[in-house]
């Protein structure tokens, strides 16, 4: 039990778990929010009351995770003053600012909107009820700009430089707009999105197992899926663009994903390690199940490698990560899970075409349907496991090759950290029990379909069918 007598271990421990936890909520309002505004973008054109409720109904699982987010991510910000005081000094010019434009421009944007959107159906306009819904989305897309700026800024610092320990901006922009900042904001973009889809996908199977409310569900599905389409072929496209910036920028990084202890020379094939077992006292692989010629299609879709990829022994075990099985293993999990998506996508796009996701015919795709209820919480997995990679494989640093983590952590008392850690398990653990439990309340009671319609539009109540999409004019169509 060494390691509670050491306040960087528990420091590194404790803003793991704070993130690892925080992390779960906004993946799900990000993504939703979007899946919001476009069910409420299609009740305003059609006119149809099966979007009002979807919108109705989804709104209640987002405002859940907004709210668990927003308790569960202040904690963790105030780590940078407790835990990580240093660190704060060293880069508060720069790192502070970002954070704080999270807050008050993205953060603020999102919940200001909020009680509009979910409050005020009988009290705006309808397009003013939808403007709300799009600024909630917005800021809540924006502070996942912020925040993936500032560890892209981590990944590779820019802008300025570190003089007497203190890292002085002499271009804003050009730290704001350092070199991993677009495609991290689009693979973290894209990610919440598509876990998004398929939590919605997965739950609207649940229903669609059991039979309730099938034409409502049906429906939810066929917009997630729809969706898919697109987010998840260029999740992978976007991943692997993300691939080859560490392969340039990172190269003990990607040593660490890979598993790989001895260099491989500019102008050689080199095989891609599917499974290893990776021992790290002893610096080579114990086991290793690999494709040959595989790590150069993908790190430069050829089998010939145009660079050399620097193995692990090329830095002093100071200076390399020292958790490679978890960085290597966490790496595999997120493309795993992502060709996964892609694949179940692919999948019910040709049932869909075939006509088997009717209303009719889709409660007896019931491998499908439990396939799609499988992919719900992926995607949470996936974002985690990616996370670890992004920052457990920028070990030992906290700033990309300026700032040690050794360097960064505050002196205070090992025993003081460890008590927080105790109750930040303690009142986190309570949370998700809560989380699981209210969600699993709304999920269980389903939406309300006699719900009243918006008094603006209540005629859509006694005659539906003079709005259907069938009785408008052809050029509404």
């Amino acid at each position: 039990m060494e390691f509670l007598q050491d306040t960087l271990v528990l420091s590194r421990i404790q803003f793991a778990l704070t993130a690892i936890f925080h992390m779960l909520w906004p993946i799900l309002t990000t993504g939703m929010a979007i899946y919001l505004v476009i069910v409420e973008g299609l009740w305003l054109r059609t006119r149809n009351p099966d979007y009002y409720h979807h919108a109705r109904f989804w709104a209640k699982l987002y405002v859940l995770n907004f709210g668990i987010g927003v308790a569960s991510g202040v904690p963790m910000e105030f780590q940078f003053g407790t835990n990580w005081g240093p660190f704060s000094e060293a880069v508060g010019d720069f790192f502070g600012s970002i954070l704080g434009f999270e807050a008050s421009m993205a953060f603020m944007l999102e919940a200001g909107f909020l009680g509009i959107m979910l409050f005020g159906w009988e009290r705006v306009p309808p397009v003013m009820h939808y403007l709300s819904t799009i600024m909630v989305a917005f800021g809540a897309n924006l502070s996942t700009f912020w925040i993936l700026t500032a560890n892209s800024w981590m990944q590779t610092p820019a802008g300025g430089e570190v003089v007497e320990g203190k890292f002085v901006v002499s271009d804003y922009f050009q730290a704001i707009f350092n070199p991993f900042m677009v495609n991290s904001v689009a693979h973290t973009f894209l990610a919440t999105l598509e876990t998004s889809l398929f939590v919605i996908g997965g739950i609207s199977a649940w229903y669609l197992l059991r039979g309730r409310h099938p034409q409502f569900f049906n429906r939810s599905l066929k917009i997630a899926l729809a969706a898919t389409i697109a987010v998840a072929p260029l999740q992978i496209y976007v991943g692997h663009l993300n691939g080859e910036q560490v392969y340039e920028r990172q190269p003990t990084k990607l040593a660490a994903m890979e598993a790989q202890w001895e260099t491989i020379p500019a102008g050689q094939t080199a095989p891609w390690s599917v499974l290893a077992l990776p021992n790290v006292a002893a610096e080579r692989n114990d086991w290793e199940l690999s494709i040959p010629n595989g790590l150069g299609y993908i790190l430069e879709l050829k089998p010939t490698l145009s660079k050399p990829v620097l193995g692990l022994k090329e830095w002093q075990p100071e200076d390399r990560p020292s958790m490679v099985g978890l960085v290597y293993y966490a790496f595999r999990i997120m493309v795993g899970v992502g060709f996964f998506f892609a694949g179940l996508m692919g999948v019910t796009v040709i049932q869909w075409l075939r006509g088997k996701l009717s209303p009719e015919e889709i409660g007896k795709q019931r491998l499908l349907l439990w396939s799609w209820m499988f992919a719900g919480p992926l995607g949470y997995l996936a974002v985690e496991s990616g996370w670890i990679v992004r920052c457990v494989g920028r070990q030992p640093w906290v700033v990309y090759g300026e700032i040690r983590t050794a360097d960064a952590v505050s002196n205070v008392p090992p025993g003081n950290v460890a008590g927080s850690l105790t109750m930040f398990i303690l009142v986190y653990s309570l949370l998700f029990v809560a989380a699981l439990y209210f969600g699993s309340r709304i999920i269980r009671k389903g939406p309300n379909l006699d719900r009243p319609l918006p008094g603006a539009i209540t005629d859509l109540a006694t005659n539906p069918a003079e709005h259907s999409p069938d009785s408008r004019p052809a050029e509404a169509k």
